[in-house]
């Protein structure tokens, strides 16, 4: 799994896109293990989702999806982080292979998009996320 992060401006922001690719890398490998629990402080109470066939997801619900799929390779690579300010824009590749939380197989390989908000308590959260298939 390749994890690479886009070149800043100074050592400030390259700290911000380390810690939110390693916020992306937490995420994904807690969503592997079922692990909501962990998940849900990274997504800010407003978070939405839109699905790569669509659908839109809020917090509650990406969770419920999240607890009810069972993954054999949960993964991300590519990952790349710009920060503007108190909001960053991470993008990769996600590949998985298991059962969705609609007990059908998925085999998907998909793109992402995170928009990251820092929040007036200092904490990093992800408000937005989006993905679409990769052929």
């Amino acid at each position: 799994m390749a994890l690479t992060i886009q070149a800043q401006t100074n050592d400030k922001q390259g700290g911000v896109a380390k810690a939110i690719a390693g916020l992306e890398q937490q995420w994904v490998a807690d969503s592997k293990a079922g692990n909501v629990d962990a998940v849900a402080p990274l997504l800010a109470d407003g978070y939405l989702e839109t699905e790569s066939e669509g659908s839109v997801n809020n917090k509650a619900q990406t969770l419920a999806r999240m607890k009810a799929a069972k993954w054999q390779t949960n993964e991300i690579s590519d990952v790349k982080v710009s920060v503007y300010g108190n909001t960053a824009i991470a993008i990769g590749d996600w590949y998985g292979k298991g059962v969705g939380s609609d007990g059908k197989a998925v085999d998907s390989h998909e793109r992402w998009t995170d928009t990251w908000v820092k929040m007036p308590s200092g904490k990093w959260q992800c408000v937005a996320s989006a993905s679409s298939p990769l052929k």
